[in-house]
C-alpha cells in the first residue's frame, strides 16, 4: 500500500471523526453556549486529555512505536509479541494507580489546571465533580493508545482512526439525549456529558481488541506481582521507560503550556476557555486530517527505514511528507485567517451561541490559524528524531518554544485577551517546526529534493488569489444576523467548493503535478 493511500485512509477516518466531532460541539454549544459549566466541563474534560495526551498518545507512543518496530524487524514477530505483553502488563498496573489517584486528588487538579475558576464556586465544584467521573477516561485511551501503536505497525491504519468517531457518537448522544434526561432527574444536565465521556472510552477500547486478537497481537495482561517484576525488568520495556523519560519531558512542555493558557484564561472574561476550546476544535480539522495522518504513517515506515540502514529513503520520506504539508497547509490557514467567522457561525451560532460568542472564537480561530503550518509541520518533523531513537533534541527545542510562547503571552494577552493566548501558540509553533527541520537537515538525514522554491511559488501564487476570493465571499453574505441557517450552510458549501476550484485549479495551470504525491 502507497503511503498516499495509507494517509489517506487515516485522513477519511480522521475526516469522519472531526465531521462528528463538530456535530458534538454544535449540540454542546447550542444546549450550554459559553458558560460558568461549559467552563466546568472543558476544564474537566482537559485533565484526563492532558495526561493521556502526556503518558498514552505523546511520551508512550514516541517510545513504543519505534521501539516495537526495530524488536519487529531485527527480533522476529515471536519476540516482539512477548514485548507487547510485558509493556501491556506494566502499563496496565501504572494506569490503575493514576486513576486512583486522580479520582481522590481531583480539587488540586482543577485548582491547577484552573484556579481561576473559583470566582464561580459553582463552576469549581461542577469542574472537581466532572473530574471525578472522568478521570478513568485515561486509562481507558492509554490502552488504546498501546493497541494504535500496534495495529499501525502492522499498517493496520483503519481502526485506530476509526475509533475516535465512537467518543463523538457517545459525547453526541449524552448531549441530545442525556442531558434533557438528567434534568427530569433533578440532576445537572453537563454532567451528562461526563457520562457520554466514559461510554466512548469503553467503546473505543472495546472495537481495538477484536483487531488485535485477530492479528494475534492481543496482550496478555500479567495480574501478579511477580509478572510485573518481570515484565518491569524485559529490556524492551526498560529501553521503552529509557526512551520515556526525554519524551515525557518534551511533551509536559507542550501540556504545561497548555495548562499556562487554560489558568491564564480562566481569569480572562467567563466564557474565554470555551471560545478557545471551541476554536481548538475547528483547528484540529486540518491539524488532524493532515498533520496526524501523515504521522501516524511516517512514524512506522521511517522507524523501519532507519533500522534497515536506508537513509535514501528516511530522507524521501520526509521530504514527501514536507510537501504534502506545505501543499495543503498553506491554503488551510488562509482560510482560518480570511474566512474564520462564516466558518464560525455556520457551526456554532444556533440556540445558546450568542453573536458576541461567535466574534471571540473567530478571533481565537484566527490567532491558530497563523501557525497553522507550524502545528502541522510539527507533526512530521518531530517523527523524523523519534524514528531515530533521539526524543532529547525535540525536547530541549520544546522547553526553549514554551519560553517563547510565554514571553508572547506576557506581550499580546493584555491587548488581545484570550485571541493572544491562541495566537502565541501559533508563533510558538511556527518555531519549533522551523528549528526541527533545520535540526534534521544539519545532521544531513534529511535533504530536500529538487524543486522546493518552484513548488513554494507555485503555492504562494494559489494562496494569494484563494485569499482574495474568500475574502470576497464572505463579504457577501450577514453570517450572524439575519440569514437563515440553510442559507448560511448552502452559502458556507459553495464558496468552499468554489476556494477548492480556484486554489487546486490555480496550482494544475501553474504547472504542479499532483500525481507525483499519489504515486509516493
Amino acid at each position: 500500500m502507497s503511503l498516499f493511500k495509507s494517509a489517506s485512509i487515516v485522513s477519511l477516518l480522521t475526516l469522519a471523526s472531526r465531521i462528528t466531532g463538530l456535530m458534538r460541539e454544535l449540540l454542546i454549544a447550542a444546549t450550554f453556549g459559553a458558560s460558568a459549566l461549559t467552563d466546568a466541563f472543558n476544564v474537566a474534560f482537559r485533565i484526563p486529555n492532558l495526561l493521556r495526551r502526556l503518558f498514552a498518545e505523546g511520551a508512550f507512543s514516541q517510545a513504543f512505536v519505534p521501539v516495537l518496530t526495530a524488536s519487529r524487524e531485527k527480533d522476529g514477530e515471536a519476540a516482539t509479541r512477548v514485548l507487547i505483553d510485558q509493556v501491556a502488563t506494566v502499563l496496565a498496573w501504572a494506569l490503575t494507580l493514576t486513576c486512583i489517584l486522580g479520582v481522590l486528588g481531583a480539587p488540586a487538579l482543577v485548582w491547577a489546571m484552573a484556579a481561576g475558576l473559583k470566582q464561580n464556586p459553582e463552576g469549581f465544584d461542577a469542574a472537581v465533580g466532572l473530574t471525578r467521573w472522568m478521570f478513568p477516561y485515561i486509562g481507558f485511551m492509554s490502552m488504546v493508545a498501546l493497541a494504535a501503536g500496534v495495529l499501525n505497525t502492522w499498517k493496520r491504519f483503519a481502526v485506530p482512526a476509526a475509533t475516535p468517531v465512537l467518543l463523538n457518537v457517545a459525547m453526541i448522544g449524552a448531549a441530545w439525549w442525556g442531558a434533557p434526561w438528567f434534568a427530569t432527574q433533578g440532576w445537572e444536565p453537563i454532567y451528562a456529558l461526563a457520562a457520554g465521556v466514559m461510554l466512548g472510552g469503553v467503546l473505543q477500547l472495546g472495537v481495538q481488541l477484536p483487531a488485535l486478537k485477530r492479528l494475534g497481537l492481543l496482550p496478555r495482561i500479567g495480574v501478579s506481582a511477580s509478572a510485573l517484576k518481570s515484565a518491569w525488568r524485559h529490556p524492551g520495556t526498560q529501553r521503552i521507560l529509557t526512551l520515556m523519560l526525554p519524551a515525557l519531558l518534551g511533551v509536559s512542555v507542550a501540556q504545561i503550556s497548555l495548562l499556562i493558557n487554560t489558568q491564564i484564561a480562566s481569569h480572562l472574561a467567563t466564557g474565554s476557555v470555551s471560545w478557545l476550546t471551541y476554536a481548538d476544535r475547528l483547528m484540529e480539522f486540518p491539524t488532524a486530517l493532515l498533520g496526524v495522518a501523515l504521522g501516524v504513517v511516517l512514524l512506522p515506515q521511517l522507524s523501519a527505514a532507519r533500522a534497515a540502514g536506508d537513509g535514501e529513503r528516511y530522507s524521501s520520506l520526509l521530504d514527501w511528507g514536507l510537501r504534502l504539508v506545505v501543499l495543503l497547509a498553506i491554503p488551510s490557514a488562509v482560510a482560518l485567517l480570511t474566512f474564520a467567522q462564516p466558518l464560525v457561525a455556520v457551526l456554532y451560532h444556533y440556540g445558546a451561541f450568542t453573536v458576541a460568542d461567535v466574534r471571540q472564537t473567530s478571533l481565537a480561530l484566527m490567532g491558530y490559524g497563523v501557525g497553522l503550518l507550524g502545528l502541522i509541520a510539527v507533526k512530521v518533523l518531530a517523527p523524523g528524531f523519534y524514528a531515530q531513537q533521539d526524543i532529547r533534541t525535540p525536547v530541549q527545542i520544546a522547553i526553549v518554544v514554551l519560553v517563547f510562547t510565554q514571553c508572547m503571552n506576557l506581550l499580546l494577552v493584555p491587548r488581545l485577551a484570550h485571541a493572544g493566548l491562541a495566537l502565541a501558540i501559533g508563533l510558538g509553533a511556527l518555531l519549533n517546526a522551523g528549528w526541527l527541520l533545520a535540526g534534521l537537515m544539519r545532521r544531513g538525514v534529511y535533504r530536500p529534493a529538487p524543486g522546493w522554491g518552484r513548488l513554494g511559488l507555485q503555492v504562494l501564487a494559489a494562496s494569494a488569489l484563494l485569499a482574495v476570493f474568500l475574502l470576497w465571499s464572505s463579504a457577501q453574505v450577514d453570517w450572524v444576523h439575519a440569514v437563515q441557517a440553510g442559507r448560511r450552510v448552502l452559502s458556507l458549501v459553495l464558496i468552499v467548493a468554489g476556494a477548492v476550484v480556484v486554489y487546486f485549479g490555480v496550482l494544475m495551470l501553474a504547472g504542479v503535478q499532483l500525481r507525483q504525491f499519489v504515486r509516493k
